[in-house]
């Protein structure tokens, strides 16, 4: 673009935040103002546009510590509402993952599981405030004797909750197809066979990493929006990978970044964090992100007023490639094409299926923007951006 006709700090933007003069849109918005003004002059008038998604994210889980007991007890196996939850760590500190199912939950073995109740429904329930059953087993030691503790508790009598999401906010991700003969359960939810149906996971022109193509603004210590609450990016999620085929605006063609988040699960509200079944597949929890990204210059500007036509994905199938891990498109489509609730594909109509809310994802930008517009939520500045 050669040199850049408008350069802002994160300095002064947050000046202008605290002092409550911040010029604040959704990536909405945003794109009707592009149009009109044109990116220099966006970028002059916009300081922050705030984006937003809300859908099924697996690599998601809380960080629990339920303290000391008298007598005390080093946790070896630990049930929450009937959910096994991770105890190797230390004495009272446990993850409870959002996938993981109930225990006695029969699985598979009655096809297809319908799992009904696992972990990402049990953090939605202490958030809640709803008392869950905690049970822990110890095999005994000098120091901590105790060989089994079961008490009710809610999510105030734990001494540390704080959510922990390993992979959360994918930018961009394939579209679900199954060319097989059989009905299918995938975690991309249920497929009819011979192309009946294809089912997508993003918000795309809301997704946040979509509106950063290249992070530049997206790094460890953003602060965001997380289920609800005040959240942080703390590292690149795993599977990240930003080395996919782009077009030509920069953004990518298939699943790319990913970020990792934390925050305080004291701070979220339920509506923001849901328990989640697949049929098939197994549990999950629906996770509510919103991020916000700083117009630093006309470049920035540009990246944010992306539209839904601009952003492209790869059809894939699940019944038979994916499994087998077959890297293999059956063509591209635009979020454009998908969220109009067909599309065509070997001159064949074919309904799609969001598995994301794009009405959540919006409810979220607003948020984010009140919050901003409010003066108490500024930008955190990355101290290291993602991989690119």
């Amino acid at each position: 673009m050669g040199a850049k006709k408008v350069q802002k700090s994160y300095e002064e933007i947050n000046e202008r935040i605290r002092k409550g003069e911040a010029v604040v849109v959704t990536a909405e918005e945003i794109i009707d103002i592009v149009e009109e003004k044109g990116v220099v002059e966006a970028a002059r008038e916009v300081d922050v546009v705030t984006t937003g998604t809300f859908a099924p994210m697996c690599s998601s889980g809380a960080f629990l510590n339920f303290g000391h007991t008298s007598p005390k007890i080093k946790a070896h196996r630990v049930w929450l509402n009937n959910v096994p939850a991770y105890a190797g760590l230390a004495a009272v500190d446990i993850y409870i993952g959002a996938t993981e199912p109930a225990k006695d939950d029969p699985l598979n073995k009655v096809y297809p599981g319908s799992f009904d109740y696992g972990g990402g429904h049990l953090i939605h329930d202490l958030v809640a405030g709803k008392e869950v059953e905690l049970v822990v087993e110890g095999y005994g030691t000098h120091c901590y004797p105790n060989k089994l503790v079961q008490m009710r508790v809610t999510l105030d009598d734990f001494v540390d909750a704080f959510l922990f999401n390993p992979r959360n906010a994918y930018q961009n991700y394939n579209c679900a197809i199954n060319l097989s003969d059989k009905v299918i359960y995938t975690y991309m939810g249920t497929l009819k066979p011979q192309g009946g149906n294809v089912n997508y996971c993003s918000a795309g022109q809301l997704s946040p990493l979509l509106n950063d193509p290249y992070y530049r603004t997206i790094g460890v210590g953003t602060k965001i929006f997380l289920g609800g609450g005040e959240g942080f990016v703390v590292w690149s999620g795993t599977q990240h990978n930003p080395h996919v085929p782009r077009g030509a605006n920069g953004v990518v063609k298939g699943p790319a970044g990913t970020i990792a988040v934390v925050g305080d699960l004291k701070g979220m509200k339920p509506e923001w964090l849901r328990g989640g079944s697949i049929q098939g597949y197994g549990p999950t929890m629906i996770v509510g992100i919103g991020i916000p990204i700083p117009i630093l210059d006309e470049e920035m500007a540009r990246f944010t007023a992306v539209k839904d036509e601009e952003i492209y994905t790869q059809i894939v199938d699940y019944g038979v490639d994916y499994p087998q891990g077959v890297n293999k498109s059956y063509g591209e489509v635009s979020y454009k094409e998908l969220k109009s609730g067909q599309i065509i594909l070997n001159g064949k109509e074919i309904p799609t299926v969001p598995l994301s809310s794009y009405l959540k994802a919006k409810e979220i930008a607003s948020i984010l923007k009140e919050w901003i517009q409010d003066g108490w939520f500024t930008l955190g500045v990355p101290q290291k951006t993602l991989p690119i």
